[in-house]
């Protein structure tokens, strides 16, 4: 069970890159993994092969270890890269070890709680009154379908040169009241800022929201301060889920001790895979807060974040972008010929050695990444601002 290479691979699928590692062992074993820090793969991959060198020979099986030298092999431990190249390396090395032993990788995290992952549905269309008739119409579609949970996108969310706060909240705010009268009481409605307000812009945004309008706020301000979302939380009843860029549980732990966040967004492919997932969601447990796991990526992500949810006691719902109306392409059969498939609005785990994903590799290859970057979003004066 020693590491014979470790390799990553990087490929468009859809609309977005991916960036996979592939673990293999010398008695050819293969484990797959994925790293979440889109539009920086570059930077990932450089650190995945830094890792590489020292980890050939190593028993694979010694996962924890593992992951303690990555982390903590070099003066400058820690970062957004460091663990999104350990994520990728975890993940493959977990399917190694579960496909060694003829197990789901579930069964390694103590076993599933549940026969199924029940997920919440992103809708694509902006919460903005120019286009109400149409968000109607797909939320409608969507709870038609059976979703119970809807998460949308604030008013000039999808503008690629301009972002202004202002203009933004209070677009939002008058098409969410409608919305919830519409959906009436019984669905779940949250809405992801993706980090791109301020304390003051968060606060008077919920204040324009009617009491019974939103179940959750996600990510309304960056999470570098705790402090700031302290102030915060003083300043709204709203639920928060918070947690998608946190890259080790020391930068969790404020927020589950501190009762900064009601949701815990935890993603696999940054936070340092598995293992340290399981020890942050634990953390939560004890806090009484809810994972709701951000899925973002690709069927790698889709089968290692199913396989966690699976194990935890206290998941909420997961993220999913393979829902009725998502463009992404993610998930491309011809790629990924064996993944997790979603029905309805939910995963069952398959029951195969390992995540249960197999990937194309020949196909993989040949498909080119492509030059991206994250919108440059700039508000009216010219200043810079979060995408």
């Amino acid at each position: 069970m020693k590491i014979e290479s470790v390799e990553a691979l990087l490929g468009c699928v859809g609309k977005r890159n991916q960036l996979l590692v592939k673990v293999v062992t010398e008695c050819g074993i293969v484990g797959w993994g994925e790293s979440g820090l889109s539009n920086r793969e570059h930077a990932v991959i450089g650190a995945i092969q830094h890792f590489a060198g020292f980890l050939k020979g190593q028993d694979s099986r010694k996962i924890g270890r593992i992951w303690q030298e990555l982390y903590r092999s070099h003066y400058f431990e820690g970062g957004r890269v460091i663990t999104a190249a350990i994520s990728a390396i975890d993940i493959a090395l977990y399917d190694i070890l579960a496909k060694s032993l003829q197990v789901p990788v579930y069964q390694l995290l103590g076993g599933k709680q549940r026969e199924h992952i029940e997920c919440f549905a992103c809708c694509y269309t902006e919460a903005d009154p120019d286009k109400f008739d149409d968000l109607v119409k797909e939320a409608k579609a969507l709870v038609a379908l059976g979703w119970t949970t809807i998460r949308v996108i604030p008013s000039r969310f999808d503008d690629p040169a301009f972002f202004e706060p202002q203009e933004s909240i209070t677009r939002t705010a008058r098409c969410l009241n409608e919305l919830r009268k519409v959906l009436g009481p019984d669905i779940t409605l949250g809405i992801d800022y993706h980090h791109r307000l301020s304390v003051a812009e968060t606060a008077s945004f919920c204040q324009r929201l009617k009491p019974d309008t939103l179940d959750f706020i996600e990510e309304p301000i960056r999470h570098e301060s705790p402090d700031a979302y302290k102030t915060l939380r003083t300043l709204t009843y709203i639920p928060f889920a918070i947690g998608e860029e946190f890259s080790s549980k020391w930068a969790a732990k404020p927020y589950i001790e501190q009762g900064l966040t009601q949701y815990l967004r935890v993603d696999v492919c940054n936070i340092g895979g598995l293992t340290e997932a399981m020890k942050v969601a634990g953390w939560a447990e004890a806090h009484y807060i809810d994972v709701m796991p951000h899925n973002p990526l690709g069927p790698v992500c889709t089968a290692a974040t199913n396989h966690f949810a699976a194990a935890l006691p206290n998941l909420g719902l997961m993220e999913t972008h393979q829902g009725p109306f998502s463009e992404f392409g993610a998930h491309d059969p011809l790629l990924f010929p064996k993944q997790h498939v979603l029905t309805g609005n939910k995963f069952t785990i398959p029951e195969v050695p390992g995540l249960g994903v197999e990937v194309n590799e020949a196909a993989f290859r040949l498909a080119t990444p492509v030059e991206t970057e994250a919108p440059h979003l700039s508000k009216r004066d010219g200043s810079h601002t979060n995408w």
